[in-house]
């Protein structure tokens, strides 16, 4: 009865599926506990932690005489170990020097640093292909280009080709706030709209961009200027 955990040489076909999806939530469960860090700042220590918890949970799924139990147990213990270090490395910045890379500094003053892009391992091909990627193809508007922890480059401009800002113009215009969203796929988010107004405004909020109705509308926001944004269905 219970082959999908304890493991079984001729494991049916729904003990996969029911161990699939014990995998499935355990991971997820996992990743809400670490965070949105392990997501969206790959470093070396993220890295070697999504390979590990790969192997080590994803074994039992393609072969059906290995235990459950013994893995996610393993599983657990790596993703304690990965939170511990993570929390070290917030509280003791010492220690955050020795799991984590200091960011490089590869341009400084408008010259490139030839000893620290050999250093970074990165050629001058790829260093160029970041820089327009960041909308910084032009090398004379080029500051300062860093290489930081998560591989990712980083581009400060010369102030002269910085945006021209309201500031600069002697202006303060208000806060936009963030966007709430008050229908989402023909659906009115309710909780949202009391927030902005009632129904009825929102209906003619709706009528004032051209729909008929809500369930025209594909996407509305409303900041906390009251700037409107509505995109309808596609036909």
């Amino acid at each position: 009865m219970f082959d999908f955990w304890t493991g079984a040489e001729d494991l049916p076909v729904y003990g996969f599926l029911i161990r699939a999806f014990i995998v499935y939530i355990y991971i997820f469960i996992l990743i809400k506990l670490l965070g949105q860090r392990s997501m969206v700042a790959i470093n070396p220590i993220d890295f070697i932690f999504g390979v590990i918890i790969g192997d080590i949970v994803g074994e039992p799924l393609s072969g059906g005489d290995m235990p459950l139990g013994g893995p996610l147990a393993a599983a657990t213990l790596i993703g304690g170990l990965h939170l511990g270090l993570s929390y070290v490395a917030l509280k003791t910045p010492r220690f955050r020097r020795v799991i984590e890379e200091e960011p490089i500094i590869i341009i400084e003053k408008g010259q490139i640093l030839t000893k620290q892009l050999r250093k970074a391992m990165i050629t001058v091909e790829s260093l160029l292909m970041d820089l327009r990627l960041k909308d910084a193809g032009d090398l004379t508007e080029v500051d300062y280009a860093i290489l930081e922890p998560n591989g990712q480059i980083s581009v400060i401009k010369k102030s002269k080709y910085d945006p021209l800002t309201p500031d600069d113009m002697m202006k303060d215009p208000p806060s936009k706030g963030y966007p709430s969203v008050l229908i989402l796929d023909g659906r009115i988010i309710r909780a949202n709209v009391e927030r902005f107004g009632t129904l009825q405004w929102l209906d003619e909020q709706i009528r004032e961009k051209g729909f008929r109705n809500y369930t025209d509308v594909f996407l509305l926001t409303c900041d906390e200027n009251g700037q409107i944004y509505a995109s309808g269905k596609e036909a």
